[in-house]
């Protein structure tokens, strides 16, 4: 990250705040588009990252754009704002169809997911209750990260038989690659992706075999989004942390800590000089507890730190955290001194994971190196 033009340190804006490098940003987008285009594959982006309306019109420009939400409460945003084919993807719990049914109205804006019989029979009950279309799409598992049926388990076309005989529209099938996130060799990268793709592709020629129309085949992580050689049979990839990029994408080799576009702007508050500490006003409430690179190659404490520039200073790390503190040090085993930053100084902390550090913030401060400006750009909160 380089802010030549503007270091945008600001002593009238109160720390910690969340800042966003726009170039580096849009940056980022245009990355993946233009590799799923390369691919002839639409990109649904998530927006669980930004949970912003103004982000995400960088991501998905237009109303028709398909995009993917993880709460309802971003779909009920999003929707307002006009977007028209959204994907709730967490699997759908019973009590939540009052409210998709809400957004469903007038028109099948909101496609639900779910892996059971239940909740099969939860929308078709739903449905008939409120008179609303609930467009579904059945989660398959591809490397048992979290939920999802097997893509060869009966219960996938007795599910999908049951939702078409009652007239639901069902749209297809969604996997997530998560345990990519644990990778960091291109070619097991590759091999998730591939494993990712040959999956869906079964359940959706299973599902096809039995006479049910299967017309989206939807895979998504931002590993297996950048590593994926053949996406033959997919129609659509979702990502969301590839917009921000953050450190634990970083450790996997997907982008370079100079992608990263969110970075937590904090002021040094005093030194423990004895324990080779130094103190900013930037605990867990603004960074997070998420210590995602603890378990790769390299352990980035709490966040890597950069001066204003987004320069990282050598080894120097968020070491600990309490709720409004940091303590800075130097990463253990390395000679590199403690850098001299007085009382006063702002400095950049790079996230281990960009989703959770952006959640303890109300809004982003937008930067553009190339203009100059900053602007307030809110997020969306809760469920």
């Amino acid at each position: 990250m380089s802010f030549t033009n503007h270091t945008f340190s600001d002593s009238s804006v109160f720390t910690p705040y969340l800042s966003l490098d726009l170039e580096r940003f849009q940056a980022n987008v245009q990355r993946l588009n233009t590799r799923l285009a390369d691919h002839k594959v639409v990109l649904r982006p998530h927006l669980k990252t930004v949970k912003s309306v103004p982000a995400a019109r960088v991501l998905a420009p237009e109303d028709n754009t398909p995009v993917t939400v993880s709460t309802l409460r971003e779909a009920e945003v999003f929707a307002a704002e006009g977007y028209r084919e959204i994907l709730y993807a967490v699997g759908i719990a019973p009590q939540k169809l009052t409210r998709v049914c809400h957004l469903n109205a007038d028109a099948p804006i909101v496609t639900v997911i779910l892996d059971s019989q239940a909740q099969a029979e939860a929308v078709i009950a739903a449905s008939e209750e409120f008179k609303a279309v609930i467009p579904v799409m059945i989660e398959v598992d591809c490397d048992g990260h979290r939920g999802g049926l097997r893509a060869d388990d009966p219960a996938v076309i007795t599910i999908a038989s049951s939702l078409v005989h009652a007239g639901i529209p069902f749209k297809g099938v969604m996997l997530h690659a998560g345990e990519s996130y644990g990778l960091a060799v291109p070619e097991k990268l590759a091999a998730a992706a591939e494993q990712e793709r040959a999956t869906a592709v079964q359940a959706a020629e299973n599902i096809r075999a039995a006479g049910i129309d299967c017309p989206v085949v939807s895979v998504g992580s931002t590993p297996t989004a950048f590593f994926a050689e053949n996406l033959t049979g997919v129609t659509e990839v979702r990502a969301g942390v590839f917009s921000f990029f953050d450190l634990v994408m970083a450790g996997v080799g997907v982008c370079k800590p100079s992608d990263i576009a969110l970075s937590v702007v904090t002021t040094v508050i005093g030194h423990r000089k004895d324990k080779g500490w130094i103190m900013t006003d930037s605990g867990w409430m603004a960074l997070s507890r998420d210590r995602g690179t603890a378990k790769q190659q390299q352990d980035q404490g709490y966040g890597m730190v950069c001066n204003m520039a987004g320069e990282p200073y050598t080894d120097l790390l968020v070491a600990d955290v309490s709720q409004e503190h940091g303590i800075l040090a130097i990463r253990s085993g390395s000679d590199q001194p403690l850098p001299d930053l007085p009382v006063g100084t702002q400095l950049r902390v790079l996230p281990n994971h960009a989703c959770a550090t952006a959640a303890q913030h109300d809004q982003y401060r937008v930067e553009s190196t190339i203009d100059g400006f900053a602007e307030i750009w809110p997020r969306i909160r809760g469920w």
